[in-house]
This record gives structure tokens, C-alpha cells and sequence, in this order.
């Protein structure tokens, strides 16, 4: 029982599916066709060898497609009608022979079981021009209500018949199909061919993307981030249309793909409202590149370096080698300090001495350190002064320019170096202190 019912399955599977050629031995009778004086002696016209074509077993799938064109409503009807003639009388000729197997009980290798599966294959063909014709009715404007007729006969005539016939016929129509160069050996040919070709699209893709970073290189105005943006627009973009391409190639419609995504879009761009505020940030990042792969950034209160940036997010690495991933709505939307975006920065330092170190001193021996750091750069010019009188010192600022590069190199050693020198000069760094005088003699106890 459980084989049988899985056999019937498959069964209706095949049928759906079968759209090979019309086998010649097995051709439906031909529907007859108006005839029309020709123009020309007793010849028939164009339009009425056209006319008998477009209703002809024989006529292929994309020849049919042509035909069905030019023709009205009107015409459609007749055509529909003429096809469902032809699938009848191929429906009478196989429930006739399951008739008689049933008559007479077929043993196993009975070839009357290879031809059922003959008969059914080419009624499969006729089917499938049946609904070419009915579809195109439809779109002209045909009665809803015929239109559902026909295709309700469709439907029930490959129902019931899978439903009445044999474990052995169904088995035999499947081995059949099969094994035929134009049924089971061509899908499995078809599916080989679009799976090699899905591989050949990625490999193509990613070519195209390595020669775009290449090609998009010479161009130094661009950002890494934009190119790599741009190179993986182009392998997506490769890879979106080499589908198409390959689906298309195994006569899958894409047109209801593209009506899915339609539909689909607006209640997409609801759903995904933050996605799609990332996005268009990410995308006003790329375009006005406020910052660049490898530059230290400050960013929503995160510090760190800019790995990468995707077109929702952007990926920092802080000092402490932690990686944090922020939203790009919440990057565009904060303010970006990129310390990396010029080539040179300023090292701003402020050393405290006593009041009783001469100031000229103070300001020599840090001019000293300064003038003895090969990483400082001699333009701009250092900037060596006494700051600010504080309560417990006077402050100098020390200010000298380095490459971006060195910045804290240059920062740490001049902290030290600087402290080393007050040491040998003897000049005091205070600690902070506070003087409180009382005034007015304490009361006796």
C-alpha cells in the first residue's frame, strides 16, 4: 500500500513535469480547421497553414509561443477548445488501455505498460500546449469561468487517472521517463549542467571582484572601504544575474521572482526599518569617507582602529585588541574624530614645577629633551611655554609635531624624558599642596 501511494506521488510529480516531445507513433488525431479560399489557385494561404499549426500535435513549445501571439480573444477560444480535443482523445486512448489491463491482468515485462507510459508522456507534451493556449486566453481577457473550466479538466484528468491506474503502470510509466534521453536523462542533464554553471558564476564573480579591487587601486582618491564596496557590488551583482541567467536557461520562469519582490518590498521596508536606516548610513560613509580602513577613530565613545565596514555596520578594534561592532546608523549619527586623517598631529603635553624653579630653567631643559627626540619634527615649530600659575605649580605646556604614526611613541618618551631631566636639574615636580592659616588665638579649655 505505502508503494503504491509513494509510486502515485512521483506519478504526479512526472506528469507535472513532463513537456518532452510528442511521440509520432502515439499522436492524438488532428482537430479539423475552417478552410479559407486561397489567394493564390488552390493552394492554401499563410493564415490558414498558421491557423492549422497553432492547434497541430506536432507544433513545438516555442513555435506555439510565436503563434499564439497575433490571435484574439475570439480565436483564443476556438484554439483552447481545439487543444482540449487533443487532450481528450489522447486521455480516451490511455483510459482504454488502462481498461484493458485491467481487463486482463498484465504480468510483469507486459509492453503494455512501456506504451501506457508512451501514451502518457505525449498526452504530458499536449498537456503542456494546452495550458500555453489557456494561459494566453487568460491574459487576453477570456471568461474567467472557461478559464477555470479548463484548467479544472486538467488538474482532475491527472488526478483521477494517477489515482485509478496500477502499482505496475505507474512504475513502469516512471522507469520509462527515466530512462528516455528526453525525460529523465535530460532533467538529470539539465540540473548537472545548472549546477556546473553555478559553480563557473561564483568562480567568475570572484575574478571580477579581485580584478575591480586591482582596477579600482589606480584610482587614489577612492577609499579602501568604497573600493571594497564597489568590488563586492560587482560580485553580487555577477552572481544575481548569472542565476537568472542559469534559470532562465533551464526554462524556469523568473518573471513571478520578480513579482515576489515586488510585493514583497513594501512590507520588507517595515519590517526592517533599523536594517535600512544602517544601510543608508553605511552608504553616506562611503560615499563622504570620514574615515578609511586602518585610521584610529573616536566614535559614540568608542576609540579604536577601523577594521572594516560593512554596509550595516562598522567593525573597531579598540587598544586592548577588543573588537566592537557599531551600528552605522549610530556612527553617521555621532561625531567622528579621526585622529589618523592627516599626516602629522600635535602632542599636547603640560609638565608642573615648583614655584621656586626658575622659570628660563624649566623652560631649557624641556627645549633640551625636546631637541634631542629624533621622531620630533623641526616644522611646525615646537611650542614651549609657561602656561598657567596653578595653586600648587606653574604649568608648561610643551607642544611639538610628529608624524600620525608616532604619536604615542612620542607622547610616552617625553613624559619620561622629561621627568629624568627635572630630576638631574633638580627642579621639583610639587605634589599638590594647600596652606590654611587660622586667625586668632585658640580658646582655652
Amino acid at each position: 500500500m505505502i508503494t503504491g501511494r509513494l509510486l502515485r506521488a512521483l506519478a504526479i510529480f512526472v506528469l507535472a513535469l513532463l513537456a518532452g516531445p510528442v511521440l509520432a507513433q502515439e499522436a492524438a488525431p488532428s482537430p479539423s480547421v475552417e478552410t479559407v479560399e486561397a489567394q493564390t489557385g488552390d493552394e492554401p494561404s499563410e493564415a490558414v497553414a498558421s491557423a492549422a499549426r497553432v492547434t497541430d500535435p506536432d507544433v513545438t513549445q516555442g513555435e506555439l509561443a510565436h503563434l499564439l501571439i497575433p490571435l484574439t480573444k475570439p480565436e483564443l477560444a476556438e484554439v483552447t477548445d481545439s487543444w482540449l480535443a487533443n487532450v481528450r482523445a489522447a486521455t480516451q486512448e490511455i483510459a482504454d488501455l488502462q481498461a484493458e489491463i485491467k481487463r486482463n491482468p498484465a504480468k510483469p515485462g507486459d509492453p503494455r505498460f512501456s506504451r501506457l507510459a508512451r501514451m502518457v508522456e505525449h498526452r504530458a507534451g499536449l498537456l503542456s500546449r494546452y495550458s500555453m493556449a489557456v494561459d494566453s486566453f487568460e491574459r487576453k481577457g477570456g471568461d474567467p469561468a472557461r478559464v477555470a473550466d479548463l484548467r479544472a479538466y486538467r488538474e482532475a484528468v491527472l488526478f483521477e487517472e494517477t489515482a485509478q491506474a496500477g502499482t505496475g503502470a505507474l512504475a513502469g510509466a516512471l522507469l520509462t521517463w527515466a530512462g528516455r534521453s528526453d525525460g529523465g536523462v535530460a532533467l538529470l542533464k539539465r540540473i548537472g549542467i545548472a549546477l556546473l554553471a553555478l559553480v563557473a558564476i561564483v568562480l567568475v564573480a570572484r575574478f571580477v571582484r579581485g580584478f575591480a579591487h586591482v582596477w579600482l587601486g589606480r584610482f587614489s582618491q577612492l577609499s579602501r572601504l568604497l573600493q571594497n564596496f564597489i568590488a563586492m557590488l560587482f560580485f553580487w551583482l555577477f552572481i544575481v544575474i548569472g542565476l537568472l541567467l542559469v534559470l532562465a536557461s533551464i526554462d524556469v520562469d523568473v518573471t513571478p521572482i520578480f513579482a515576489l519582490i515586488g510585493g514583497a518590498s513594501f512590507i520588507l521596508a517595515f519590517a526592517f526599518q533599523d536594517t535600512l536606516g544602517n544601510l543608508a548610513s553605511g552608504l553616506m560613509i562611503l560615499v563622504n569617507q570620514p574615515f578609511d580602513e586602518g585610521d584610529y577613530i573616536d566614535v559614540g565613545g568608542v576609540s579604536g582602529t577601523v577594521q572594516n565596514v560593512s554596509i550595516v555596520a562598522t567593525t573597531i578594534a579598540t587598544a586592548d585588541n577588543k573588537i566592537i561592532v557599531v551600528p552605522n546608523r549610530n556612527v553617521w549619527g555621532n561625531v567622528i574624530v579621526n585622529a589618523s586623517a592627516s599626516d602629522i598631529r600635535r602632542v599636547d603635553l603640560v609638565f608642573g614645577a615648583s614655584y621656586d624653579d626658575p622659570i628660563q630653567q624649566v623652560l631649557d631643559t624641556i627645549n633640551q629633551v625636546v631637541a634631542a627626540h629624533p621622531k620630533i619634527l623641526a616644522e611646525p615649530a615646537t611650542q614651549v611655554a609657561a602656561n598657567e600659575l596653578g595653586d600648587s605649580a606653574v604649568s608648561y605646556v610643551c607642544r611639538p609635531w610628529v608624524k600620525a604614526g608616532d604619536y604615542l611613541e612620542v607622547y610616552w618618551d617625553l613624559t619620561r624624558q622629561v621627568k629624568e631631566a627635572f630630576d638631574a636639574q633638580g627642579l621639583t615636580m610639587p605634589y599638590p599642596t594647600q596652606e590654611v592659616r587660622i586667625k586668632g588665638a585658640l580658646p582655652a579649655r
